[in-house]
């Protein structure tokens, strides 16, 4: 019994039915005593297959290939982009987005060209050209999650370290978009068209923008009731609506037709900058150890699985020539990603990324869950079943290879390590000041014209600061500074949390001490005509400290106390 329904014996009928169909249905409806049935696709049958067996090993090993996506995916993204140094992510910003778009479709493109060329020249079949940029694809997301720890113990420069980190999750992101769209279209015969491509670039541009919506809508919706409600005096509820919200964005996402995990990324990514700031300190520490241990585990398992799916994955296809072109595939468009690019990135950049730093990127390159979960997905079709065995031991290897080779890595190339980011970020400020205070001298001029080229960053920089982080957080100037005159009123209304919290925080840290300590001081606040903060004017007070506290007029001289409503 399970549930209080009595299961049945499992019993296995033989039929034949003609689909006129390339792959094999995912549903189907048998009508059975005039009751439909819903039969949902388990996989082909073969000779060896054993239908009578109910202990099949494969079949408590493995479980829906869905619950990758749906579970386990998701924390591991979301914690990506919440716990991202966003300061040198973003310092970097032109060069990750450049190595993530650019390099993540050139690399796809390259990849499944030489996969298309090989199973042409081995005449493998049912191997198109579609199939092969899928392959492309799905290789395409890189998953240095061995490399980045090191490099975290090892304190290796921020800037290699932001872009390795941004170009792995925003790579990720790319790589199932771009994996989706190359799969939004059929072709029945196997060639490639030109409107299929226009329709995948369309595809693809359309689901990578809705997807950035829907994630920093939900984080500037969680910002805004973390803001203007008094949830932070309840730490516990606090934090649950924080995962929740999150958790929302992606089955919103899901449900609206585009790709869950992009959304979580950048959800994860505007939390941190945004709803962060107005957190209490239990659910900033709560936030961050959640989801911290969620992507722990979910990783752990992830690539504990990967390991028992060699050897319970019933339908491999091992092609020994096959896999191993993969690995020169693998080598040559993870080059034409990283040293052509890199070049041209170094035309405009001030920091420009160095032969050492381009040989590490290089080497950066595993390969981990996110390949692993887009190949496992749809394993009807002999070419995907090659898929995903070429990629088990792909991931197996680079895992093994590259990331425990990283420290012999960082050794031969003489990369510095143990570098301290608050010396970097003190040396960065100090050459911005002598920017701004000096423009003779050749240097500074220099700088400042670096600094003038990146405008783009700057307007954003600028509008952020200005208007973003006043209306989403308690943090950044009031409202009524940034905002227009006739616009007085709403921003007060906007802003009002933001500065009564500020006036309590300044006057419990230096009003209120002051006032007992040196009583010979006292606060007179004046309202301002035009609605802004209170001016605070300290006055001295003649009298003694006693007298002072003991009169009826609380310390206030010859003032009168007016109550503020």
């Amino acid at each position: 019994m399970k549930y209080g329904i009595s299961l049945s014996p499992k019993s296995h009928y033989s039929t034949n039915c003609t689909i006129n169909s390339t792959a094999a249905p995912t549903n189907l409806w048998v009508t059975v005593n005039g009751t439909k049935y819903s039969y949902k696709l388990s996989g082909p049958v073969n000779e060896t297959t054993n239908l009578n067996t109910n202990d099949n090993l494969e079949e408590k090993a493995v479980f829906d290939p869905e619950i990758f996506f749906n579970v386990l995916l998701p924390p591991i993204i979301f914690y990506a982009g919440y716990d991202m140094k966003k300061r040198y992510f973003f310092r970097n910003i032109g060069a990750i987005l450049t190595y993530a778009f650019v390099g993540t479709t050139v690399s796809c493109v390259i990849f499944g060209s030489m996969i298309y060329g090989f199973v042409k020249f081995q005449g493998i079949e049912k191997f198109d050209y579609v199939e092969s940029l899928s392959f492309g694809a799905l290789i395409s997301a890189t998953d240095p999650v061995t490399v980045l720890a090191i490099f975290h113990d090892l304190h290796v420069d921020v800037d290699l370290y932001a872009l390795v980190f941004g170009e792995s999750v925003m790579n990720d992101a790319v790589a199932i978009v771009l994996y989706r769209s190359i799969n939004s279209y059929s072709s029945n015969s196997g060639a490639f068209k030109f409107t299929s491509l226009l329709s995948a670039i369309g595809v693809f541009i359309g689901v990578f923008g809705g997807s950035f919506a829907i994630g920093t809508l939900m984080a500037l919706l969680t910002s805004i009731l973390t803001k203007f409600t008094n949830i932070r005096d309840f730490p516990l509820l606090e934090t649950a609506l924080f995962f929740l919200m999150s958790w929302c964005t992606f089955l919103m996402a899901e449900a609206a037709g585009l790709t869950g995990i992009v959304a979580v990324l950048f959800c994860g990514i505007s939390q941190a900058h945004y709803t962060y700031d107005n957190l209490s300190e239990h659910s900033k520490e709560r936030t961050k150890q959640t989801f911290g241990l969620l992507n722990f585990l979910a990783e752990n398992f992830i690539f504990s699985y990967i390991g028992l799916s060699v050897f319970t994955f019933g339908r491999h296809k091992w092609n020994v020539g096959f896999i191993c072109w993969s690995f020169f595939g693998l080598l040559v468009s993870r080059f034409f990603n990283i040293y052509p690019l890199s070049f041209l990135l170094n035309l405009g950049r001030r920091r420009r990324i160095s032969a050492k730093f381009q040989h590490m990127m290089f080497f950066s390159g595993l390969r981990g869950a996110v390949a692993f979960a887009l190949a496992i997905r749809n394993t009807s079709s002999v070419a995907r079943q090659m898929m995903l065995t070429t990629v088990l031991v792909i991931v197996l290897v680079t895992v093994v290879f590259n990331g425990g080779g990283t420290m012999s890595m960082l050794t031969y190339l003489k990369i510095k390590v143990g570098v301290d980011p608050d010396d970097e970020e003190f040396e960065e400020e100090s050459s911005f000041q002598r920017v701004c205070s000096s423009e003779d001298d050749g240097e500074n001029t220099e700088r400042q014209q670096y600094y003038e080229r990146a405008w783009l960053f700057r307007i954003w920089y600028d509008f952020d600061k200005k208007y973003m982080k006043p209306l989403f957080t308690k943090a950044g100037p009031p409202l009524s500074e940034t905002l227009p005159g006739w616009c007085g009123s709403l921003a007060n209304c906007l802003s009002k949390p933001n500065v009564e919290e500020a006036k309590a925080q300044k006057k419990s840290e230096s009003g209120s001490m002051e006032s007992f300590e040196n009583p010979t001081t006292y606060e007179r606040r004046i309202d301002d005509d035009a609605g802004d903060d209170d001016v605070v004017i300290r006055q001295p007070v003649v009298g003694t400290p006693d007298i002072e506290m003991t009169e009826g007029d609380l310390g206030l001289g010859d003032r009168t106390f007016n109550p503020r409503s």
